[in-house]
């Protein structure tokens, strides 16, 4: 696992998140907590160049296209994807340091979890 930035939250087993934190790290979650969203962060991760256009999302869905960017707006807004217009279209790609960071709250938790069982 990579060490955390310093930005990033203490382990729960070391301290508990302080509001400031939670508040932020909630509306990530709750931006992943819808199927599709989830899926499209999925997709967006998974590409080998890094980023795809909306053109290649959208009909991956039985959602018009307004859906889809509304849902990729969300994603924007929390932190999770970044965007660029190029032209009529616009690339997605998703920022590692965030999703990194939601990595590391779930892992802590994950890893007290494991301590306390052992």
């Amino acid at each position: 696992m990579s060490k955390q930035e310093p930005d990033c939250c203490e382990p729960l087993s070391e301290e508990p998140l302080a509001v400031a934190q939670a508040a932020e790290l909630s509306v990530m979650f709750k931006a992943l907590g819808d199927p599709v969203r989830l899926r499209l962060l999925s997709m967006i991760a998974s590409r080998p160049d890094g980023e795809v256009c909306v053109c290649e999302l959208t009909p991956a869905f039985e959602l018009s296209q307004p859906t889809i960017s509304h849902h990729l707006k969300l994603l924007r807004q929390a932190g999770l994807v970044d965007s660029e217009r190029r032209g009529t279209w616009v690339y997605y790609r998703a920022r590692p340091e965030t999703i990194d960071r939601m990595a590391a709250v779930l892992s802590s938790v994950a890893g007290e979890r494991r301590a306390v069982s052992a």
